[in-house]
Order: C-alpha cells, then structure tokens, then sequence
C-alpha cells in the first residue's frame, strides 16, 4: 500500500514539471515532397490544384505535374545538378508552385528569397549557400528586379545565357525570368518548359527514388541577432510530414477546401503550411494578388468561393476592415492565423465578421519546418485565443530556465523543441547550429513560453530584439547596421513599439552626431533600397544617452517603455 502510494506521488512529481510529448496516433511517412505531389495527381487528377486569380491561370493536380516535370527536365538541361541550390525570388505567381515542386522532382535544393530584397540583401544570400540558378520576374510595382541584378552584376549585360562569370558572385552562373520580355543574359521561364527533353522527363519520373526523403529541399532565411540572417535546411521528410500533420489539425481532410492564400509562397507559412499541406489533401490554393491587397483577398474569397483564409492576425484585421465596408457574400468556413499571437477580441471578430464555424491558431519557426503548436478540431474560444495550440504529433516541447533546468507547468522558460520537424542544421555555420540545436537534439527557440500538462502552450515573450511586424520578423541590428552608416548618425538602437494594426512598428531611436536636426522622412530616403520594405523605420526618436546597465548594455526595453508612453 505505501510502495503504490509513493509511486503514485513520483507520476504526480514528474508530470509536473514541463514537458510534453506527443507521440501522434499516425506513423511519419517517409516519402519525398516530389512523391506527395505524383500521389496526388493520381489521386485528385483533375481537381485544380492552385489559381492565380491575378493571373487568371490555373492548374489541375495532372497538369501540375506535368508541368513541373518538364521545368526539372528543363533545369537539368542547362547543366543544374542534384543538390545544386536555385533561388527563387518572386511575388506570389503561379509559377513559384511549379519551381517549388519541380526542385523538389529534379532533387534540387530550392532557396526561398524574400521578393522585397534589395541588391545588399540579394548578395548576402546568393555568395551564403552558392546560388547556382536564380529565377526572378523582371518588374513588380517598384520593385525592378533586372535593375538591382544589373548592380550586383556590372558586366551582366556582356554575358551570355547561362555564362554569367561574377567575381562577386562566383557560384551564380543562370538567371530564368518569368517575363514576356527577353533578355540576352537570362533564359525565359517558358523557354525552360519548352526544351525540356522527354529523355530528362522519363529519366526524372523514373529516378524518384533515387531522392532520398532525408536529403535536403529547402534553405530559408531566418534572421539572427548577429544581424546576418541564418541559412535553415530542411529536409522533404520534415516537409512532409509537417504539411501532412498540420493539414489535418486544419481539417483539410474533411472536405476538398479552397484557400485563400494571403501570405507570400516564400514564407515558412506560404511554402508549407498553405501549399505543402494543400498538395498533400488535395486542396486548391487561390492566389488572389502578385503583393498583398486586401481588397483582392476578399475578391478572391468571393468570386473563388474560398472555404479556408491563410494569413496572419495583420492580415485578417486588414480583411476585417474591408469586409465591414463590403459586406461580400462569403463561404469561408475556417481561417488559420499565424505569425503572432491572436487577441480574444479579434477572434470574436472574426467569428462575426467572417462568419466562419472557427478560427484555429499555429505555432512555429523556419527552424522546425513551420508547425510545431497548433489548434485542434473542436478547441474552444480559450485554447483557440489564450495558447498557440497543443503540441504537434510526434513532437516534444520542453520549458527551461536560464541554467536549462525544465521548470515547473505554468511557469515560463525558453522553450525548446525536438522531433522529426527540426531543420538539418544552418548552411555552412557550424557554430550557430551547435549554438541552436545540442547534442541531445533540443532545439533552442528562444521564445518565452508556459507549457501546460494538457498539451497547450502560451508564447509570453521572444528573443529580447525581435520585432514582429505584421507577421515579418526583423531583427534589429540588421537595420541597425545600416543606419549606423548615415553621416550625421553617431549611435543607433533600433525597437518594436506597439501599433494597433501591424503589431509592432519599427523605431529608430537615434543619438546624433551635432545639433542637426534628422528628419523620419530623410531616414526613410536612406534606407530605400538598402533593406526590404517592411524593415524602414517608420517611427524616429532622437535621444541624448542610452540607458545602459553597469557592464555598458543597452536597456532596449527601457527604450520601449518610455517611447511607447508617447504614443
């Protein structure tokens, strides 16, 4: 009777104390993303798999596989390799499916780039993981693609179609552009498709096999506090099977959805959580606008009769505000948010504006693959708002302190993660990955977060510096960087101060140089075209002194403190 009453004591003993593990009801599927896609274009043959509804082009599960074999065709015959890395820098078009699937065929390892960066940013990442081909479209709004390639590149136009020989560049030897116009540096993106050769076709349906699912499929870039953003890897199997989990805590498997996808396809969100999930149960993405518009989201819902909305709390607030003003006829059943955390408030909202059955809630980063919390079918309004979801299947979460000792349930640590969906490692930075994942294979997130013993997590803070705007995570010295070189700037901190729609707004509090006077305006000007847009400063503070602790560092979140009084 004792013995039985002491062991029961030491369950209650360790279960109290944070960790969760999720060992999932389905086993892992160990199969290559190229693999998903054939399966489901057996599967859904002609069900449209993705439309871009500015395009007014769509694709059926058979012709997107058709298409995306010829493009991998088409990749090999320009001389890429397994393994060699292709950069794919554009807005949402529907050719950015296809290169992602056709990497993923051709056993390539796609480089997701932000469309916003500039020629700084673009060098940075192509010389980081040796960029081989790149694929870019030509002009976007402002953005003039060619143009910032035409700087990074002075003798581009003097090179021949698949010869560029850059001395800054070495690794970068072919530009496609999705363009109607040519250019004599760049192979077209449909003359790829077109000489594709059906040897290459046969040869790339007949060598799936020959991908392994723990080879790598994608680097996306993910920012760190040293101010350059780091390289993450990640392997098909991690995309599977996190599309594949992910989409069934979304209900996909239910019905054949419709989304809506307000993200960017570059975006750990757009790339797996909205296509890699929708491929794999045979949903159809709809593609409502080349750059985020918020009118278009709701005409795209509308005309597409969308059934499920991707985007972050940012996102559904500015769809909010233009439903309230079009009260449009909608058939949105579900809306995922991710990115930051949803307020109470704007859920109800959305409950009430969108007049969906439930809005679900994801949790993750670029180093786990996307998902690793996220709302369950059937959660109610407290664990949809107050916690990020309950832990994914066969994944483990931990809590620590700053010693790494786990901490109690209910009290807040750095949570650390560790399961199938963590990254291979960074590209080419040994020192960073060890810095991230120890030898015992926990992942460090570096949020600050409350673990529950029934599965759900509450994020209470993140990385002291970072910035979460509108879903886009800066870190503030890669601005910092770049300010600290204006002439009249002697010492910058760059914060996050609170902004009703965007979450958070950059601040740049700035000690100056001498008595001139510096303008937001005049900052604005400098940073164009050094940094994407979504990094510019859009609020300035000048200051005399930073507070410093006694060992000399900054106290941002005295900074915070004080500034966010004046707004």
């Amino acid at each position: 009777m004792a013995l039985s009453c002491l062991s029961r004591i030491r369950v209650t003993w360790l279960r109290s104390y944070s960790y969760l593990h999720n060992p999932g009801k389905e086993p892992l599927q160990y199969i290559t993303l190229g693999q998903v896609l054939e399966k489901s274009a057996r599967e859904f043959e002609d069900r449209v798999a993705v439309i871009s509804n500015h395009q007014k082009k769509e694709l059926t599960y058979r012709e997107a596989l058709e298409q995306c074999d010829q493009f991998a065709a088409g990749l090999l015959n320009i001389g890429l390799k397994k393994g060699d890395r292709v950069g794919l820098w554009c807005p949402n078009i529907l050719e950015w499916f296809i290169v992602k699937y056709a990497c993923a065929r051709a056993g390539l390892i796609l480089v997701a780039l932000n469309p916003h960066y500039q020629a700084p940013e673009m060098e940075y990442a192509i010389h980081k993981v040796g960029i081989k081909c790149l694929i870019c479209t030509d002009k976007v709004k402002k953005m003039n693609y060619h143009d910032i390639l035409n700087k990074l590149i002075p003798n581009l136009d003097k090179s021949a179609v698949g010869k560029i020989n850059s001395t800054k560049l070495p690794s970068l030897k072919s530009i496609i552009t999705v363009s109607d116009k040519t250019v004599r540096w760049a192979y077209n993106f449909q003359e790829i498709v077109e000489n594709s050769d059906q040897s290459l076709i046969q040869s790339i349906r007949k060598n799936q096999n020959s991908i392994s699912p723990d080879d790598a499929f994608s680097i996306l870039f993910s920012s760190g506090t040293t101010g350059k953003p780091k390289a993450a890897i990640v392997s098909h199997f991690s995309h599977v099977n996190n599309t594949l989990l992910t989409g069934g805590r979304m209900e996909l498997g239910i019905k054949s959805h419709r989304i809506c996808m307000m993200v960017p396809f570059f975006h750990a969100f757009g790339v797996n959580i909205t296509t890699g999930s929708s491929v794999c149960y045979g949903s159809t993405i709809v593609v409502p606008s080349i750059t985020y518009s918020p009118s278009d989201n709701l005409t795209a819902i509308k005309e597409q009769k969308c059934t499920m909305i991707h985007g972050t709390p940012t996102m559904h607030l500015d769809l909010i505000t233009e439903q309230r003003k079009r009260n449009e006829n909608i058939s949105a059943e579900i809306a995922v948010s991710g990115g930051s955390p949803i307020s109470t408030h704007q859920f109800r909202t959305m409950l009430d504006v969108f007049k969906v059955k439930s809005v679900k809630s994801v949790y993750g980063l670029t180093e786990t693959t996307a998902v690793v919390f996220a709302s369950k079918p059937g959660d109610d309004e407290e664990k949809s708002t107050s916690t990020v979801g309950y832990v994914g299947d066969h994944m483990e979460a931990k809590v620590v302190d700053e010693n790494g000792m786990v901490v109690p349930f209910g009290i807040p640590g750095e949570l650390c993660i560790r399961g199938y969906a963590n990254m291979i490692g960074y590209w080419d930075d040994m020192k960073k990955t060890e810095a991230t994942i120890g030898r015992d294979n926990w992942l460090k997130t570096g949020d600050r977060a409350i673990l529950s013993a029934d599965g759900y997590a509450k994020i209470v803070g993140r990385n002291k510096d970072m910035i979460i705007r509108g879903g886009e995570n800066i870190f503030p010295k890669e601005v910092e960087d770049i300010l600290i070189t204006h002439p009249d700037i002697a010492e910058v901190q760059v914060i996050g101060l609170p902004h009703e729609r965007l979450g958070e707004e950059v601040c740049a509090c700035v000690k100056m140089c001498s008595d001139k006077i510096l303008k937001l305006e005049e900052i604005v000007t400098f940073c164009e075209g050094k940094m994407a847009y979504f990094k510019i400063p859009r609020q300035l503070r000048i200051v005399d002194s930073f507070p410093r602790t006694i060992s000399g560092k900054i106290q941002k979140y005295l900074l915070v403190e004080k500034f966010a009084k004046t707004l």
